[in-house]
């Protein structure tokens, strides 16, 4: 079995289900907030087709971006050409990471650090992004603990309409489930459909490693972060109190 990673189907989705400033729980308003002072150049790393990076630019932020997915990538270009903007936009994992630049503020929105589900590569890439940090630079990011309701092998089906006519149909199975190893596996297929018949398929292997709340602040301090403070639901001074909130890190090198 042949599996993509975020390939085109994938990312026609993507785009149709997390348009450009759509915010999740107010996560676009805080990182603006938190980045308004700043005067240095910006990363988003695992940036995605440009959800949160295309509003930032649109506000007069330096941003880069940098993913692993040149399908999401031609999606952030085409949408901020769409727009007259322009960013510097590069192609790498996070564990591979060397850019030309380092950054004030690295920001990886939307829970994606939690994608890397290998524990030494996620190590690495923490490792990556503080080596790109200015000293004195932080690492925001924000992550979330896994539904505890796990129907594994149970099919779930989503049917996104197209603008242009055609459907996508996502069928989702969660495959496996390792509670000691802090992770999950779920198989994606994509099929899109045009007058009735199939034209494209792609599978996907959609993998998430979490951490508890206290173990990442000590992962983030062994990685040689200084300082490091949490809040919850993008409420800053909030206290994480349940395991269905967002949980924020800020990470100062």
């Amino acid at each position: 079995m042949s599996f993509s990673h975020y390939g085109k189907l994938c990312t026609e989705v993507y785009d149709l289900t997390k348009e450009v400033g759509q915010s999740f729980g107010g996560d676009i308003e805080f990182y603006q907030e938190k980045l308004k002072e700043c005067k240095g150049r910006i990363l988003e790393a695992m940036a995605g087709s440009g959800r949160v990076t295309i509003p930032l630019v649109e506000n007069g932020i330096v941003v880069d971006g940098v993913d692993d997915s040149p399908e999401m990538l031609a999606s952030c270009r085409h949408r901020l050409e769409e727009r007259g903007l322009k960013a510097e936009l590069y192609e790498s994992s996070l564990q591979n990471l060397d850019l030309p630049h380092q950054y004030e503020v690295i920001i990886i929105p939307g829970g994606s650090f939690l994608l890397i589900d290998d524990r030494n590569e996620s190590m690495e890439a923490l490792k990556k992004l503080y080596a790109h940090l200015e000293p004195g630079g932080r690492l925001i990011m924000d992550v979330f603990l896994p539904d505890t309701t796990f129907d594994i092998g149970k099919v779930h089906t989503s049917v996104f309409p197209l603008p242009g006519g055609d459907t996508i149909t996502m069928e989702s199975k969660l495959v496996e489930v390792d509670f000691f190893h802090q992770h999950k596996v779920t198989h994606l297929k994509y099929e899109k459909w045009r007058n009735g018949s199939l034209v494209e398929t792609e599978l996907q292997r959609f993998a998430l490693r979490w951490y508890g709340v206290e173990e990442l602040i000590l992962v983030l301090k062994e990685i040689g972060f200084s300082h490091v403070e949490i809040c919850a639901d993008f409420e800053e001074g909030e206290e994480p109190a349940s395991g269905n909130q967002k949980i924020i890190y800020i990470a100062e090198k």
